[in-house]
């Protein structure tokens, strides 16, 4: 029974993979080679042939003997089909478009445009009502003025005014909105960001006597930066004539505002004047300002589009198409020689008459 273990073991071997002896396996199978301490092959039948001699070492988890049951193929089953569209899955819904940043100020500064002629308008309306007062005290200096009539003038001047100053300050918070785009965009164009905040632009177009000097500077700026970028060059001649016009009425508001403290009767009617020449400039200074937004849109005064216009440089001196005609003095008419063809008086080209010519070809 030993001998038939001893014998059952013995027919395994493991051959050197250096030298090609064959040790047999007696127990626990070697790693080295005592000949010649080469790598042992993994033990392998004496009998088996030489490329399936080895056997190859597969890792199982501890405690498993038989390897792992294979899965049961079933056959394949039929496809799945569906009378309507199934509600599962996923949904191929449309790409939603990111949303743009809100704009301060956006529900008034798109709408500039009508606020400044309805403020160019009232302005108007309150310039009539102060000539209409001052034809009433011009008036009244030789015969009264019934009650009424004052009461209706006072009314449409105190209304006019009320709705002129309201039109005004809407007006002045859009074209700092306008303002704020405009900067953003013509820095963008350069791939820029506008340097100054929301903050500043506002503080310097509404803080009082600092705005006569602000909001003309940032328009330059900004009028700078579209010329550069391609715009029309009489842009910044627009930003200066609107600047003057500010400048002027805010001088005539501040005269207008020291006439109403006068005690003088005929002080008090110069200020009436005051007042409507007052009125007139703010009418333009709107009108100016409207111009000025239509000018950075690329606009003219009434709202259409600029014709484009190419100046090229001429490189070659000017000649006139047609020749001037020049006045036949006596001289050159008699040397002129004339030949006769019927009762008419023909003059030869090349200074000969045309019988000489024909008489000089027969020759």
């Amino acid at each position: 029974m030993n001998g038939g273990q001893v014998r059952s073991r013995s027919t395994v071997v493991q051959p050197c993979a250096r030298c090609g002896a064959r040790w047999a396996v007696q127990g626990k199978p070697l790693h080295w080679c005592p000949r010649c301490h080469g790598v042992l092959l993994s033990p392998a039948p004496v009998d088996a042939p030489p490329e399936r001699r080895n056997y190859r070492w597969v890792a199982r988890p501890p405690g498993r003997k038989s390897p792992a049951a294979q899965p049961v193929r079933r056959p394949p089953a039929e496809t799945p089909r569906y009378h309507q569209i199934p509600q599962w899955g996923l949904h191929d819904r449309p790409s939603v478009e990111a949303a743009a940043p809100r704009r301060p100020l956006a529900a008034l500064s798109d709408r500039v445009a009508v606020l400044l002629l309805a403020t160019a308008g009232v302005f108007v309306l309150a310039a009539l009502t102060e000539l209409g007062r001052y034809g009433i005290l011009l008036r009244n200096r030789t015969r009264l003025i019934q009650p009424w009539l004052l009461w209706v003038s006072d009314a449409a001047v105190t209304v006019s005014a009320i709705a002129a100053m309201a039109l005004a300050l809407v007006s002045a918070v859009a074209l700092v909105g306008w303002l704020t785009e405009t900067r953003r965009a013509a820095y963008a164009d350069l791939g820029e960001t506008d340097p100054r905040s929301l903050r500043a632009l506002v503080l310097g177009c509404v803080v009082p006597v600092v705005n006569l000097v602000w909001p003309g500077v940032f328009l330059t700026e900004a009028a700078r930066l579209r010329i550069a970028a391609g715009a029309d060059p009489r842009l910044l001649r627009a930003v200066r004539i609107w600047w003057g016009a500010w400048l002027l009425d805010a001088v005539l508001v501040l005269v207008s505002v020291c006439y109403r403290f006068a005690s003088s009767l005929q002080v008090q009617a110069d200020g009436v004047l005051w007042s409507l020449w007052t009125d007139l400039v703010a009418a333009a200074v709107a009108v100016a300002s409207l111009i000025l937004v239509r000018s950075f849109a690329g606009l003219d005064a009434l709202g259409r589009p600029k014709p484009l216009r190419r100046w090229v440089i001429a490189t070659a001196p000017a000649h006139p198409v047609i020749e001037p005609v020049r006045p036949q003095t006596a001289e050159s008419a008699e040397r002129a020689p004339v030949a006769a063809v019927g009762n008419d008086e023909v003059t030869a080209p090349g200074g000969t008459p045309e019988a000489e010519q024909q008489e000089v070809l027969a020759k």
